[in-house]
């Protein structure tokens, strides 16, 4: 298990069921755009998944934490909510199928660079055209690193996110600075993007 996973697993297991059923301001951002087929990649303990699964939306939770899956699946069960989990190694996960919308929020920086930019582009691959995309992940400048595997993680560069989405759409592009303990930083980029139609040669 990856120093990263053990984070966030015993960070899971001492949150508060208040803090584990509140929206963080990522995830409240990503929610209007949410409808249709819903893939949350990285879904921690399912926040978004079952707020967007209220909307009407059908939703796939991935996570690599056996306890936000299970927390997840036994939510899912005890509500009759159209959320499903797999805990999963995100790094080379092989996804199934096209979603309306795939959402992968404070997950891809965990990874190094090169697996980074490999999943970022799966994910765009099976987002249907005219479907969003939605992508938070911390950039240079962060300097809040205790949750990080040394060898592998990935602080992107200011611009990466919208060089890799320069052929989508752009709905909404920002940056946001967090404190962090012992006076450090995390420096997020967020990027919801519209992927586009293809176009049809000689079409008007």
């Amino acid at each position: 298990m990856s120093k990263s996973v053990e984070f966030f697993d015993q960070q899971f297991r001492h949150q508060s069921m208040d803090a584990a059923l509140k929206l963080n301001p990522f995830e409240e951002q990503a929610l209007p755009y949410l409808s249709g087929d819903v893939l949350d990649f990285g879904s921690g303990m399912g926040n978004l998944a079952f707020a967007a699964a209220k909307k009407g939306c059908k939703v796939t939770a991935l996570d690599a934490s056996s306890v936000a899956v299970n927390h997840i699946r036994s939510r899912a069960a005890a509500q009759g909510a159209t959320v499903s989990a797999t805990q999963a190694d995100l790094r080379d996960y092989r996804i199934e199928g096209t979603y309306d919308c795939v959402v992968s929020i404070g997950l891809l920086m965990f990874f190094d660079c090169p697996t980074a930019f490999k999943v970022l582009a799966e994910l765009q691959e099976h987002v249907r055209p005219g479907g969003y995309a939605i992508v938070n992940v911390l950039i240079e400048g962060t300097s809040y690193l205790d949750m990080f595997d040394s060898e592998a993680h990935c602080l992107f560069a200011p611009s990466e996110m919208l060089v890799r989405f320069s052929e989508w759409e752009i709905e909404r592009s920002e940056f946001n600075d967090f404190e962090a303990p012992h006076q450090t930083m995390k420096r997020f980029s967020t990027v919801i993007a519209r992927k586009p139609y293809a176009r049809v040669e000689g079409g008007t």
